[in-house]
């Protein structure tokens, strides 16, 4: 079985990061590249089994929550059906820890998967590069929340 693995600190604090990434389907809120996300079956974003069916980058991917912990502020989940690339038994978890010093994030983002043994170190570089590129999304889309929230104030300070 292979292992992809990335990690990053962010400046903002666990639970602003984690309030993002909770819902499972905000995918398209922070990752660019996402188009229309919606959540199958009527079910809520924070439903283990929800299945969230979202177009990326012109395709569409299906992908079920398999486990939600807001008490380790993580998130498990696995393609339904084909997966988009040559992995099988993929399965990844988006997790964020509270670093004390700053009071900031520690991200991190992993995936296990079964693949054919010689695509195994493309996929490996394959999806550590897009957990990467994501999470790259997502510090872009909490800075630029946290800068129109200080405009805001400012504005409201100087009126």
């Amino acid at each position: 079985m292979a292992r992809s693995y990335y990690s990053t600190i962010f400046d903002q604090p666990a639970d602003e990061v984690w309030s993002i990434i909770r819902d499972f389907n905000n995918y398209s809120v922070w990752v660019d590249g996402a188009g229309e996300s919606q959540i199958e079956a009527g079910k809520s974003g924070d439903s283990v089994s929800a299945i969230r069916n979202v177009l990326y980058n012109g395709k569409q991917i299906r992908q079920r929550l398999l486990a939600l912990s807001d008490v380790e502020r993580s998130q498990t989940y696995e393609f339904v059906g084909e997966a988009p690339m040559p992995a099988r038994r993929y399965r990844a978890t988006l997790r964020v820890t509270p670093v004390v010093d700053g009071n900031r994030a520690f991200v991190e983002w992993w995936a296990t998967f079964d693949c054919e043994p010689e695509r195994r170190n493309d996929l490996v570089a394959f999806f550590r590069n897009g957990f990467a590129q994501w999470l790259g999304s997502l510090r872009r889309y909490l800075n630029h929340r946290s800068s129109s929230r200080a405009i805001g104030s400012t504005a409201a300070s100087t009126a």
